[in-house]
């Protein structure tokens, strides 16, 4: 029997906080874990996802798989023992079938908007890379499509549950860097030759795929949304980048006259790093970004300097006991569907004035949920499985 959904069955459940680890018992109330499918069976699934629901295990459970490569569909469903693996033209019949309560959507940008709203039709939660979707009225789409059928939508932003990035907010958030000023960031690879990503009709690029966290930093240590947005795009003579730009650059202006700004790149070194300034001292996050490398903080307070190293961990598994937890108990996730169309928004506006060379301004959007440490979820690291016909973004 699949996980009922029905708003009574939600007014019965705990109020508890999503973050908590507490969970709903299995009974009258449900089960105390959510059935997951995995659509999309790329590098980021099966490098992180896929290993994730091992330390998610107390209220998670791999049930699906989906994906048009039968390899990998074979493959992937005998060595994690899934009972349920199909084509995405099956995805529609396989939900209708109720042993899936919630999808992990993975599947190229440009086809987020698709599969969500066929989840939703199908009365099933989701968890959905970002970026939400490639422009901000696909994200309206998504965000109704899941309000009308009263189904879970949370945006994965990893970075949410992750330590480091946590307790860079509480800092700022506490006023111990005094006001703060500016922020800058870097987030740059070498994208390899053959990636998705530098496939336009795909959603590719380097602001869907790099620079949307750099927004999102920017977001949730101001606490607050930018104003107005100042762009350009650069691409040389790499032949790599004939359908997508090589790297874009952006000022924010955010109020109390704050300025955020960064660049992503797809044709640079290695880099994941940001870097925000107070009236009194400063933060700097190396490896910001990533999940397979550690984070370090550097804080600067009044001239005394301190050093934080963190360990590696899984930043999957918490996103997942995180939303489970928020279906279970009936909550609304923080990072929701809105926190992927406020960075979404703020991407379509970088293009506008990349190309008209002119500041856009951005309609006033209030939000009040933002990230905090009380939702810092920690597990282990993953070693990265053996791989099915899936390489790694980069060239390096």
């Amino acid at each position: 029997m699949s996980y009922p959904r029905s708003a009574a069955h939600r007014n019965k459940t705990r109020n508890q906080p999503g973050g908590s680890e507490r969970l709903t018992q299995p009974g009258a109330l449900g089960p105390s874990r959510i059935r997951y499918a995995v659509v999309g069976l790329g590098h980021i699934s099966q490098a992180a996802v896929l290993p994730a629901f091992k330390h998610a295990s107390r209220n998670s459970e791999l049930v699906g798989l989906f994906s048009d490569d039968a390899a990998k569909r074979s493959t992937l469903a005998k060595k994690y023992r899934i009972p349920v693996a199909g084509t995405y033209a099956q995805f529609d019949a396989l939900l209708q079938e109720g042993a899936i309560d919630a999808v992990y959507i993975a599947v190229p940008n440009s086809l987020h908007c698709e599969f969500v709203l066929r989840a939703a039709r199908a009365g099933v939660h989701v968890l959905c890379e970002k970026p939400l979707a490639v422009n901000e009225q696909q994200c309206r789409k998504i965000i109704q499509a899941c309000q009308h059928t009263r189904v879970k939508l949370m945006t994965a932003y990893r970075l949410h549950f992750e330590k480091a990035n946590l307790e860079a907010v509480e800092l700022v958030n506490s006023g111990k860097i005094g006001e703060p000023r500016y922020f800058n960031s870097c987030f740059s690879m070498q994208v390899s030759d053959d990636n998705i990503r530098l496939e336009k009709k795909l959603g590719g690029g380097p602001l869907f795929d790099l620079g949307v966290y750099c927004i999102n930093a920017a977001r949730y240590l101001f606490r607050d949304e930018p104003l107005e947005v100042q762009a350009f795009t650069a691409t040389g003579k790499d032949k790599r980048f004939r359908q997508v730009e090589e790297m874009a650059g952006a000022t924010l202006r955010f109020p109390n006259e704050r300025l955020a700004s960064f660049i992503c790149s797809f044709g640079a070194t290695d880099e994941a790093t940001y870097y925000i300034a107070g009236t009194k001292g400063s933060i700097t996050m190396k490896n910001a970004y990533e999940y397979a490398v550690a984070p370090e903080m550097e804080i600067n307070i009044e001239g005394k300097k301190q050093t934080r190293h963190y360990g590696r961990s899984d930043q999957f598994a918490p996103e997942l006991v995180y939303f489970s937890n928020c279906i279970l108990q009936s909550k609304e996730p923080e990072p929701s569907g809105m926190e992927g169309l406020l960075d979404v928004r703020i991407i379509e506006a970088i293009y506008r004035s990349a190309k008209t060379g002119r500041a856009v301004k951005l309609p006033v959007l209030a939000k009040n949920a933002r990230p905090s440490l009380r939702q810092q979820i920690k597990r282990p690291p993953v070693r990265e499985p053996e791989l099915v016909k899936a390489e790694s973004a980069s060239k390096n």
